[in-house]
């Protein structure tokens, strides 16, 4: 069974009634005034099914697995998928303090823990945490906390899997199981966190009467997978709208992934999350904004940080206003910093999960965030390897079809149709058409003013506001291969390698200098745009008699199989005409008439534009 919600436009405090304890709790602890619908709808099915299950002091009406009522439809198993920043956690936390029992709350990362423990502190909501490496102390102060009331336990799955914990942990009537970030069953659980495939066993031995996993980003199979691992493949799904209208998603392609993030970095809006496929990547981006733009322009984090650092990091960005952090996917899901206004990808994930779910740190607040992907020639060769109908192939399509990228990722998702708020393609398809309104409205006023006494005014007129002339710069900057490829074409044949690169290096660095007043353009990106040209057979280096000159490759248009027949018949008649014009070269009379049936034929030939057919009248 599966439910549709929509999402409202505006949402007023005084819609809903003050005596509605979900309500209450949540102005009370957490300074939430309002709940949406969909928070609503998960909330109730969650406390209908605990009290259809559990008496109503809160203890379980059996010793062994929780008898549910059939009138409740969701059995007390459900899958919600939310967009990233649509309060998912208050659907758990708000009903934790309702129940009459511990919520269980599992988490992937160890960030996200910290993340949700400085929050729920803030409401003034006691929480125990367990997580790997602690001492013995400090496992010793967190049942303390359950002793004393705390209402929601916090863990990995890795730390469940220890058997005396989980036995300890069962003692304290744990009456909801919260998976957050649920796609990880899927994507994490079959390859390099295998603790995942034993949710299962875990929540089949803690006897909890509610469980609901919570996921923003979840394709058909990934559903699938949840609910075979987690529910033994039957669950009720509560499903929202997966489009974050606010995102506005860019793709763009360049020789050079670590100076366009440095422009970006610049001119792109802050806060702003770089994210990275490794962390020496992330280290090493880290250092090249800070070497152009100061020491506490930027910071790196990942998971091979001690926990100290991890805190302090985390803590500087949470409060900065004009911060960039270069990160791998350990800060990604569900930090909760609600004013990040970029998030950029270094190296593409595998998968349009993982992409939501990443680039969806941004607008939490609801304000507009840009997603930017970075994409050069090397991704291209490493997406083409995999087939077109697999789940990784999704990022390729992303990022090479001409089609809307917001409606990608959302048919990837099994999402329907929306209308685009904001992506590169839908933009640029609006400013052809303005610049097509532009121009048919500039023809007509010109023929118009064309008439005297106005032609002389209007021939000196200048359009410096036409969209026509509109170009951003760091596009321009970026855009490296795009401007060595324009370079050539224009030169035709007339750069060697070492001269195209002199003068390329020379004025894009002029340029870039106005924005970080280094260069960043390099002889390595210069070798590495140019093979990225080469390899899309965008250009070719000529051999003799133009010997290392560079030059564009001319596409010629495709020819259809009856004119190619066209031609090669015009092309026998002429070598015939050729043969009788040696042998009647003594009648001159019907020479004439040969040759000028030959020349028609040539001229014929030349006009039809065959390279082949052209060769062999040469030879």
């Amino acid at each position: 069974m599966e439910e549709n919600i929509e999402f409202p436009g505006t949402v007023d405090a005084d819609d809903f009634f003050c005596d509605d304890s979900a309500v209450l709790a949540a102005r009370e602890r957490f300074g939430i005034q309002y709940l949406y619908p969909w928070q609503r709808l998960v909330i109730a099915n969650i406390i209908d099914s605990y009290q259809s299950a559990c008496r109503q002091d809160g203890a379980q009406k059996n010793d062994g697995a929780p008898e549910l009522c059939d009138d409740v439809f969701c059995n007390g198993r459900q899958i919600v998928l939310l967009p990233t920043g649509a309060g998912k956690s208050a659907c758990f936390q708000i009903p934790a303090l309702l129940l009459g029992g511990v919520t269980l709350v599992i988490y992937p990362l160890l960030a996200l823990m910290s993340d949700q423990e400085r929050r729920l502190s803030a409401g003034g909501v006691e929480c125990a945490v367990f997580r790997g490496g602690q001492s013995e102390d400090e496992r010793n102060d967190a049942f303390e906390k359950l002793k004393r009331g705390a209402k929601i336990i916090i863990a990995n799955p890795e730390v469940l899997l220890d058997f005396w914990l989980l036995e300890r942990l069962c003692g304290f009537s744990i009456s909801h199981v919260a998976i957050d970030e649920a796609h990880c069953v899927s994507e994490w659980g079959d390859s390099f966190r295998p603790a995942y495939l034993e949710l299962g066993k875990i929540i089949e031995k803690i006897g909890a009467p509610v469980v609901t996993a919570f996921t923003a980003t979840a394709s058909p199979e990934v559903l699938r997978r949840i609910s075979d691992v987690l529910f033994g493949g039957n669950a009720h799904i509560v499903r929202s709208d997966s489009d974050r209208a606010n995102i506005h998603y860019y793709v763009k392609k360049t020789a050079s992934k670590k100076n366009a993030a440095l422009l970006l970095s610049r001119t792109e809006r802050r806060p702003m999350i770089i994210f990275c496929g490794t962390r020496s990547r992330a280290e090493s981006m880290a250092r090249e904004i800070c070497t152009a733009f100061g020491d506490d322009f930027a910071r790196f984090y990942h998971a091979g940080l001690e926990k100290e650092e991890k805190s302090k990091i985390e803590n500087w960005f949470f409060n900065a206003e004009d911060a960039v952090l270069c990160a791998t996917c350990a800060y990604g899901m569900g930090v909760d910093k609600k004013n990040i206004r970029t998030v950029i990808h270094l190296d593409a994930p595998l998968t349009a999960e993982a992409y939501i779910q990443e680039a969806g740190r941004g607008g939490r607040d609801g304000e507009t965030a840009n997603a930017i992907l970075l994409w050069n020639y090397e991704d291209t060769r490493k997406f083409k390897a995999f087939k077109d109908d697999s789940r990784n192939a999704v990022m390729r399509n992303f990022a090479l079809s001409p089609l809307c990228r917001r409606q990608t990722l959302l048919d990837a998702l099994g999402a329907e149709k929306a209308v685009c708020s904001g992506c590169d393609v839908c933009d640029e398809e609006k400013r052809q058409k303005a610049r097509l309104n532009w121009k048919k409205s500039a023809w007509n006023s010109a023929f118009q003013k064309s008439i005297p006494p106005f032609a002389g005014h209007f021939r000196q007129r200048r359009f410096e506001n036409s969209p026509l002339y509109f170009r951003i710069p760091a596009d321009e900057l970026m855009d490296f291969s795009g401007y060595i490829y324009r370079r050539i074409k224009n030169a035709g044949c007339y750069y060697t390698k070492k001269s195209l690169e002199e003068i390329c290096l020379r004025e894009l660095n002029a340029y870039v200098r106005a924005f970080t007043g280094i260069n960043i353009w390099t002889h390595s990106d210069f070798e590495q745009a140019l093979e990225g040209l080469l390899f899309e057979n965008k250009i070719q280096i000529l051999k003799f008699p133009w010997r290392g000159r560079i030059k564009t490759v001319r596409k010629t248009a495709p020819c259809f199989p009856f004119i190619k027949s066209f031609r090669r018949r015009l092309l026998h008649l002429l070598c015939f005409l050729r043969f009788l014009e040696r042998r009647l070269q003594l009648v001159p009379e019907k020479t004439v008439s040969f040759l000028t049936s030959s020349v028609f034929l040539r001229n014929l030939l030349h006009k039809c534009k065959n390279p082949y057919t052209k060769k062999r009248l040469r030879q």
